[in-house]
């Protein structure tokens, strides 16, 4: 072997072991959005689709039914979710942190435990009632959403016992017999917030009166 090959090899092997920790970030997902959509279409409500733990992230699943699948510990970063409809899904430990969920349904889904952290809910600066998504009846215990936009949301009848609203907008968002017991509120705007007179568990939450309002 010439001093010239031996210095190449040397300089491949150099590269392979540099970035191998930024070619196993970039791996490919595990199912595309036309395999995705393709599940969907055969699934019956007699048996769900079963996206568990599988890597979803950045994929256009926009305007898909899930039909009540099992997203439970999925990968969900950076997906667009708009028009989709997540009733009644499993996304218990989900990460959904970067979604992009402008007039998603999400109602009585399990969203125990989740991630949403800076999730995009309106397609500019300016929220607005009709792209707002609805989380009615879900379970959001324990769900991560610090820093979300969730201005006009539909959180009516939600579980949100012990979640993280720290630094949330909830401008005009309905939390009617919402239950906030152990919810941290710290910074969150509650400015025109719908029901709150009827959430439960409000002398519970922490850092309600720090709160806007």
């Amino acid at each position: 072997m010439t001093n010239g090959l031996r210095l190449l090899t040397g300089a491949a092997v150099l590269a392979v072991f540099l970035l191998g920790p930024w070619q196993s970030q970039a791996r490919a997902t595990d199912l595309t959005a036309r395999q995705v959509t393709d599940r969907l279409f055969r699934a019956n409500p007699a048996a769900p689709p079963d996206f568990s733990n599988m890597d979803l992230r950045e994929l256009d699943l926009s305007g898909l039914n899930f039909k009540g699948a099992a997203l439970r510990g999925s990968d969900l970063f950076g997906a667009d979710l708009s028009g989709a409809d997540l009733s009644k899904t499993d996304l218990s430990n989900a990460r959904l942190d970067r979604v992009i969920l402008i007039g998603a349904r999400l109602d009585g889904a399990n969203l125990s435990g989740a991630t949403m952290l800076r999730p995009s809910a309106f397609s500019s600066l300016s929220a607005t009632v009709g792209e707002a998504s609805s989380f009615a009846g879900a379970n959001l215990s324990g769900t991560t959403l610090a820093d979300a936009d969730l201005s006009y949301t539909l959180l009516a009848f939600s579980n949100l016992r012990g979640s993280d609203l720290s630094r949330a907008v909830l401008k005009n968002a309905d939390l009617t017999r919402a239950d906030l017991t152990g919810a941290d509120l710290t910074s969150a705007d509650l400015t025109g917030v719908r029901g709150l007179e009827t959430a439960l568990g409000l002398e519970s939450t922490r850092n309600f009166k720090k709160a806007i309002r």
